[in-house]
């Protein structure tokens, strides 16, 4: 992997993200956040350039996340949170401009879509300090929503499936999980089984609004499962995780399928059978690296690719 001389040694991925030629899912434009700052690949992350190149920011600015909406075949649109702003691009990151944010500006560590962007042009944001910030109009202008919101801390965010109906979201934070039920104008906390705790990430059922499955990954507590749409929640797999869970991934057919792929401390963990029981993933071909954060664009599947981001800034594929 290609990289300009200034990234530093200690470099990781945030999160990678894939912006798909005319639909297609395998191949297209990769993105990835990193401390050293948002880079794009063309060539299925075997060389990376910085992405912001068209833009006068400093080549060593943090890129902390990058997302594309949902339900563009053909979109060119992607989004990236940075310590102190959001950045916008409408030709698959070869220009870019920032969104209007409220003052002061703040430090993005997330940024979720609503399922329905393209009608809706719903977007929210979590900051480190800001709580949420949430743009009705594709992510031009923001404001922020934190009434209820009693930790403005957010690592994670998760959206119902249903969204257009339920306008459910959760929100992951340092002392724990907050959910709205009206799209994220007011919040109130959940009470979780192991106190206040942090959340580092959050996945949701496909079948949300059938089987109220929502899964979140936790700093030192492990897992927590509820299956009453967020009502209640138990720790599972306690023996496995005892460290911190950094990404979960859920099966596109999930419960149908219920696979789960969870991050732990750089290893990868899979349960076929909804977290009951787990078995380490690809251990060998990872064995001698620590992984950051995970991806598949194609949905958690057989056959399907999966990215890794890896500390150093390096990525890997693998077939799950």
């Amino acid at each position: 992997m290609s990289t300009p001389e200034q990234t530093p040694s200690e470099d990781f991925v945030y999160n990678l993200v894939l912006l798909p030629f005319s639909g297609n899912s395998k191949k297209g434009i990769l993105f990835a956040a990193r401390p050293s700052g948002l880079y794009r690949s063309e060539d299925q992350g075997q060389t990376w350039n910085l992405a912001t190149q068209s833009i006068s920011l400093d080549a060593s600015f943090t890129a902390t996340s990058v997302a594309v909406p949902p339900g563009e075949e053909d979109s060119q649109v992607i989004f990236a949170g940075m310590a102190g702003g959001i950045l916008r691009s409408n030709d698959q990151g070869q220009t870019w401009s920032l969104a209007d944010l409220p003052s002061p500006p703040p430090v993005i560590s997330t940024i979720l879509f609503s399922p329905n962007y393209i009608k809706d042009g719903t977007i929210l944001a979590g900051t480190m300090e800001d709580g949420v910030l949430r743009s009705t109009d594709h992510g031009f202008r923001w404001v922020a929503w934190n009434f209820g919101l009693l930790d403005l801390t957010i690592f994670c965010m998760a959206i119902s499936p249903n969204f257009a109906e339920d306008e459910t979201i959760f929100a992951g934070a340092e002392t724990g999980i907050f959910r709205s039920t009206n799209g994220g104008r007011a919040w109130r906390e959940i009470q979780l089984p192991i106190g206040f705790e942090p959340v580092l990430c959050l996945a949701i059922s496909p079948g949300y609004s059938t089987d109220g499955t929502i899964i979140a990954g936790t700093e030192s507590q492990g897992l927590l499962i509820s299956k009453d749409w967020g009502g209640k929640w138990e720790r599972i797999a306690s023996e496995v995780f005892t460290g911190a869970i950094n990404s979960i991934l859920l099966s596109a057919q999930y419960p149908t399928s219920p696979e789960i792929l969870v991050l732990s401390e750089g290893k990868l963990w899979i349960s076929k059978d909804s977290g009951n029981s787990w078995e380490p993933f690809h251990e060998d071909e990872i064995a001698d690296q620590e992984v950051t954060t995970i991806y598949a664009p194609q949905g958690l599947g057989p056959n399907n690719v999966l990215w890794l981001g890896l500390y150093g800034g390096e990525t890997k594929t693998l077939i799950i």
